[in-house]
């Protein structure tokens, strides 16, 4: 009896450790590229073209791709490798004993099969094929391989091509600072500071501009704790930049642009962008935000099989693009890029949301792909994040964490106060993030700061997703065991989780039971904290159980984010949209007063006294 105990404990760890597999994987992950074999043939060719990009000032460039291989076959394809040229003498050995360098150390940043647009290219050897480059600081080649991506032979090399000044400041990436009218900016170039001064010029549009300096930092292999980050995956991060904009005026519309001053007193700039500044806290006026988890990232041309990995990446990015005047600040929970070790991806990730995110204030929660990885003090013991450890996505975003290893942070927004938690870090009671998430729910002023907002990646709420209605409790193991009567004590008005891809919206709930019988509109008093799964932004779909809990109000298998608009302190809508066609499928609304916030509930009531 003891044993099968044992035996049930082990299963239930095990299920725990692999809740974050949905299904799929990254494309890149699929190339056994350090077994490449070189078989270069006189007839075969590739070449590329145009050679020189950006001649214009562009950061994205389409490209033509034309090749002829003597010996087609079904499985040949193109890979896209940036540095160009191959270095075998910067590769580890593939057998120690025999001192063997692999020809190929490195992934190819993107790849596509070569009958992609000709499905005559199996009987004749030829075809071309289109792809979208954005300049990553250095120059690429195109390879042509048969044997398929497990036993890949290397055919023919193009010669390599690239943009004009691939050192550019690139990708602006907007993030609220550390008080409510601060706001950082984030890019990414090829110049370190030995040999240019980064900046960001700004101001009030129409008013006289100011120059703020910028920090550098990088990351280098040996700060990967892992394969594929740390081998395969490894490429070249450039320097990141982060600059921050102070004492800024509420609601007023600031150009910024960014600059490299170089030693001989040229600046390099990039394109001239604009953000609005954020309300005053408490300020009653129309505010809009939008959350979602686990969009990742996908290729406009196609490339890497995305449409199986992450399908609706794009439709989510591009719904967001179309609405960007109606919205005033983003929240991604978790699960940013997906790139799982490839760190070329973290690239393609920040032109992919540069639209949104040089706009308004893009900001990130840690995800199991960011931050997991086994003896590296993250929560969750497993291999998530490729060996990236968290430090990409600690690097390439600004957040106003008080430790940028310790990923909670709190944030106001006008009428919103925001409590962000790391899922990827003990979160339970007694623990240094289980005092921050209570003193960041107890520090808002409701009479000011009326919506108050929790939000994790993982759910430490309610999902009914197959896996969890699998362990029992409808939950992240553990996730609410502490945290449920902070909700109820602070009176959270709505949680939001990623990890699980599909939406779902529970009642208002308080010690686990539905608190209000209402479905689209709630008004009075504060009784319940509403859980909201929206981790359905771009990656593959999670299933639902069959069995409908009676918690659970709405569920949709598809694609989408969540809208919060605040029309003033009173009267707040929740919308979800579908990625597809931007259509609300699911709303409600929250009609109270100051007074419904401070009303005694349940057991939850401030003591009092007899006293006069």
């Amino acid at each position: 009896m003891v044993w099968f105990w044992v035996l049930v404990l082990f299963t239930a760890n095990l299920k725990l450790g692999l809740a974050h597999i949905h299904g799929g994987e990254q494309p890149l992950a699929k190339i056994n590229i350090l077994q490449t074999t070189v078989a270069l043939h006189e007839s075969a060719s590739i070449s590329a073209e145009p050679v020189l990009l950006g001649l214009k000032g562009e950061d994205t460039e389409w490209i033509t791709v034309n090749f002829v291989n003597p010996k087609p076959s079904l499985d040949d394809w193109v890979g896209v490798f940036s540095p160009a040229k191959f270095d075998p003498s910067a590769c580890p050995p593939v057998n120690e004993r025999k001192k063997q360098l692999p020809y190929i150390c490195s992934a190819p940043i993107k790849y596509k099969y070569a009958n992609e647009s000709c499905s005559s290219y199996a009987k004749t050897g030829t075809a071309s094929l289109r792809f979208q480059l954005i300049n990553q600081r250095a120059d690429f080649s195109f390879a042509l391989f048969s044997g398929g991506l497990s036993d890949p032979i290397l055919v023919a090399i193009s010669n390599p091509i690239s943009f004009t000044n691939p050192k550019a400041p690139l990708y602006p990436r907007l993030a609220q600072g550390k008080s409510w009218n601060e706001m950082t900016v984030t890019w990414t170039s090829g110049y370190d500071i030995d040999e240019a001064v980064p900046f960001v010029e700004w101001g009030r549009k129409g008013d006289l501009q100011v120059r703020s300096p910028a920090g550098t930092l990088t990351f280098k292999q040996n700060s990967m704790c892992g394969s594929p980050a740390s081998t395969v995956g490894w490429r070249d991060p450039g320097f990141i930049h982060t600059s921050f904009l102070k004492d800024l005026w509420p609601n007023f519309v600031y150009m910024y642009r960014i600059g490299h001053l170089l030693y001989n007193g040229s600046v390099v700039w990039s394109k001239t962008y604009s953000f609005k500044s954020s309300p005053y806290p408490g300020q009653n006026s129309l505010q809009r935000v939008v959350i979602f988890g686990d969009m990742g990232k996908a290729e406009r041309d196609g490339s890497n099989e995305y449409s199986d990995y992450q399908p609706g990446s794009l439709n989510t990015t591009d719904q967001l693009i179309r609405d960007l005047d109606n919205i005033d600040i983003v929240f991604h929970i978790g699960d940013l890029t997906y790139s799982n070790g490839y760190i070329s991806q973290w690239d393609q990730f920040t032109a992919q949301v540069e639209p949104i995110a040089s706009t308004v204030p893009y900001m990130i929660a840690s995800g199991n792909h960011e931050r997991d990885w086994p003896n590296s003090g993250s929560f969750y013991d497993t291999p998530d994040s490729g060996g990236e450890c968290g430090v990409p996505a600690e690097t390439m975003f600004y957040y106003p964490a008080e430790n940028k290893a310790k990923f909670w942070y709190s944030t106001d927004y006008g009428l919103f106060h925001f409590c962000i938690a790391d899922s990827e870090h003990d979160w339970r009671e007694g623990s240094e993030q289980y005092g921050f998430i209570e003193q960041c729910l107890a520090s808002v002023d409701r009479h000011r700061q009326p919506w108050l907002i929790f939000s994790a990646h993982r759910v430490l709420g309610y999902s009914s997703n197959d896996w969890y209605s699998q362990e029992g409790a409808y939950e992240e193991p553990m996730g609410r065991d502490g945290l449920q009567k902070l909700w109820q004590k602070y009176k959270v008005d709505i949680a939001f989780y990623g990890h699980v891809h599909n939406y779902e919206r529970s009642c208002p709930i308080y010690q686990n039971q539905c608190v209000n019988k209402e479905k689209n509109h709630y008004s009075g008093t504060v009784n319940g904290t509403i859980h909201v799964v929206v981790g359905g932004a771009g990656s593959h779909l999670s299933k639902f159980s069959q069995l409908i809990p009676y918690w659970s109000i709405y569920r949709d298998y598809d694609f989408g984010f969540v809208k919060l608009t605040a029309f003033n302190q009173s009267s707040l809508l929740f919308e979800y949209k579908k990625s597809r066609d931007g259509k609300v499928y699911d709303s409600f609304t929250i009609s109270r007063d100051y007074k419904d916030v401070l009303a005694c509930v349940h057991d939850g009531c401030e003591p009092t006294t007899l006293a006069s």
